[in-house]
């Protein structure tokens, strides 16, 4: 999809965050969110576990996106949900929404809007794209039903960094949640690890 760039100088300014570092799994290095997002994350999955057992998706770990978190910030999260703990993070873009750019995210469900839908998603079969691998994405609710007729997927691209950038914010992308190469490798590894439909939940 095509991108709107954030200021050309985000790329001077990026810098390891200031949270501490831990392991899980003995491969997965992440940076811990602050107070206020892991509260915010901690209700999303307590929700979550009662939709993928409901839906039969995957009961190990789900994804958790926080929009009200600074593009700037990393705010894609690994979650698994039988430890009760986030195990991975990476920074995630933002639509545009037919905008220069856009700092702070907007939603917005119609087709031609190239903005981030809110709502819960099932990640489908992965496929060799136009940004190399990514992964089809399922609107499960209202506000996200026209993923899949606008081409809405799981993919990376370059111009995401690695480490956090705050204050300054990161590109846009046209509307689907865009990571880095590095961290996609992360994500595909768990997406590998199952048979069963993984949650995607996009929240602010």
């Amino acid at each position: 999809m095509l991108l709107t760039f954030a200021f050309v100088l985000y790329s001077t300014f990026t810098h390891s965050s200031d949270c501490k570092k831990y392991k899980r799994h003995n491969y997965v290095l992440i940076d811990e969110p602050g107070a206020k997002e892991k509260s915010r994350i901690l209700q999303k999955a307590l929700l979550a576990k009662e939709f993928v057992k409901e839906k039969k998706f995957n009961d190990q770990f789900c994804f958790l996106i926080d929009m009200d978190v600074p593009s700037g910030k990393k705010r894609f999260f690994v979650y698994d949900l039988k430890m009760d703990s986030i195990i991975a993070c990476g920074m995630v873009a933002h639509g545009h929404c037919r905008t220069s750019f856009l700092v702070k995210a907007q939603f917005s469900n119609s087709k031609q809007s190239c903005c981030t839908a809110l709502g819960k998603y099932k990640i489908g079969e992965r496929y060799n794209g136009q940004f190399g691998q990514a992964y089809k994405l399922y609107g499960l609710d209202v506000s996200n039903s026209n993923a899949y007729v606008r081409n809405i997927v799981l993919h990376s691209y370059s111009c995401v960094p690695e480490n956090e950038t705050g204050p300054f914010p990161i590109c846009n992308s046209s509307g689907c949640p865009m990571l880095s190469p590095t961290f996609l490798k992360t994500v595909q590894s768990y997406l590998d690890s199952t048979r069963r439909p993984v949650l995607l939940w996009i929240f602010n």
